[in-house]
């Protein structure tokens, strides 16, 4: 029936050309933004997925950060342990030298230079926070006794979050609380000289068994830094290959299909223009109502 009242058929086609409107705007918002999702109306469920995979990507990025900082501070630690390890060669060299019965220099000079260089020992070992005793800082400033009294823990992210161990890197310096001091290598007293030759032989020979002990002690600490720098970078092996993963599974929810959304916005091109001409058409539909009435 054509009816004066209400063209049914131009309603029809308004509906059309509405919902074509939308389809082509839609269309366009996803090929602009180069997503799929651009509201939670898009797909709610999705967006939520979406975005606790993109809070647990933002974690992991940290976390190899965190991994890097910590890596620098151990490498940091392990060019002062290097270090020591010279000035004990250094302490090796001059007590073998005083131990000789053939020696003929003056013992007090050759002690001198020894205490010189335990004290710089002490120093160097507070100074990469591998103190005996002393105080920790609170803020990740190297010094003293920072590291020998606490494991150092580096979080990474990428595990359970009610599980701490899943989620962090737990390096343990501490070596019983003992330094890389005088103290905790055992090196308090040792020198070279003595009230006479025989005494100073005495005193440089027991002075070289401390030394070799001191070695075997600063070897173990060197041994826990390297550990620590190989763990964490496998560490941040796998969390880079979790970012990967888990990029990939927000870029499938997330990320829009560009070819498909071409050929959508070629395809809602036309609909719009065939709607518009449909429209047209229906609105010109009662026009011929008026030849019955000639």
């Amino acid at each position: 029936m054509i009816s004066l009242q209400t063209n049914v058929t131009s309603l029809f086609a308004q509906e059309r050309l509405q919902q074509n409107s939308n389809f082509e705007s839609k269309t366009i918002q996803q090929l602009t933004s180069g997503f799929r999702i651009n509201s939670s109306g898009d797909d709610a469920a999705g967006l939520a997925v979406a975005n606790q995979l993109q809070a647990n990507i933002a974690e992991l990025q940290q976390g190899v950060i965190n991994a890097s900082n910590g890596n620098s501070i151990l490498q940091i630690i392990d060019g002062g342990l290097n270090n020591v390890s010279n000035l004990l060669d250094r302490l090796q060299t001059l007590a073998t030298e005083s131990a000789s019965g053939t020696f003929s220099g003056n013992r007090t000079t050759l002690d001198n230079e020894f205490q010189s260089v335990l004290t710089e020992i002490t120093r160097q070992a507070g100074n990469i926070g591998l103190a005996t005793g002393g105080t920790t800082s609170s803020t990740g400033t190297i010094g003293s006794s920072q590291y020998n009294t606490t494991p150092l823990a580096i979080f990474i992210g990428g595990g359970d979050t009610g599980v701490a161990t899943d989620n962090q890197v737990s390096v343990d310096l501490t070596n019983g609380g003992n330094g890389v001091d005088v103290t905790g290598l055992g090196l308090t007293g040792a020198t070279v000289t003595g009230a006479n030759a025989t005494a100073a032989e005495a005193a440089a020979t027991a002075a070289l068994g401390l030394i070799q002990t001191a070695i075997a002690n600063l070897g173990t600490v060197q041994g826990k830094v390297g550990s620590g720098e190989n763990l964490l970078n496998y560490a941040t092996t796998l969390a880079n290959s979790q970012i990967t993963n888990l990029s990939s599974s927000e870029a499938s929810i997330k990320d829009a299909d560009i070819a498909a959304q071409a050929a959508n916005l070629a395809k809602a091109q036309t609909l719009q223009q065939s709607s518009i001409a449909a429209l047209a058409q229906a609105n010109s539909m009662p026009a011929a109502l008026l030849k019955l009435l000639q």
